[in-house]
């Protein structure tokens, strides 16, 4: 028996996509290029949504931000100090859109899925220093093509 209507994509750049992963390279992060990496997992124009496998090795500290929107982390291995709390591999946090963060260190080196539905605000003391959404990082994948060796 046929389907009542027609459930076809009416746009097919919407359909699933595979990623990879260990085909992948880990794309250095400006911030400190040595002990913080990632992969660009995919990003969604049409909703501004993201996601990204971040590498940290111990010592590597990202600055404090605010969400500008949800996320969900999932640690894989390591250990992060996020606040006053200590996610450890297995862990599951879900951030509201609005959280301020102080700095979040990798305590050990540590691998986590991070799943976000918008942009992510660095700042300091004094300013914006930095934002972090999904047009950004399709700017950062492009460059990281761009620079490989041929």
């Amino acid at each position: 028996m046929p389907l009542p209507q027609d459930i076809s994509p009416v746009n097919s750049e919407l359909m699933d996509s595979l990623c990879k992963t260990d085909d992948m390279d880990w794309i250095p992060m400006e911030a400190d290029p040595e002990r913080g990496f990632m992969k660009v997992l995919w990003t969604g124009p049409e909703t501004g949504a993201w996601a990204a496998l971040f590498r940290w090795y111990k010592g590597y500290v990202a600055p404090p931000h605010k969400h500008l929107s949800p996320a969900h982390v999932y640690v894989l291995s390591g250990k992060l100090q996020v606040r006053d709390g200590i996610l450890e591999a297995g862990d599951y946090v879900y951030e509201p859109n609005g959280m301020v963060h102080g700095a979040t260190t990798a305590l050990e080196d540590t691998d986590y899925l991070f799943i976000c539905n918008g942009p992510v605000l660095f700042f300091d003391d004094d300013n914006f220093t930095s934002y972090l959404g999904w047009e950004e990082l399709e700017r950062i994948q492009e460059q990281h093509e761009k620079q490989k060796p041929a």
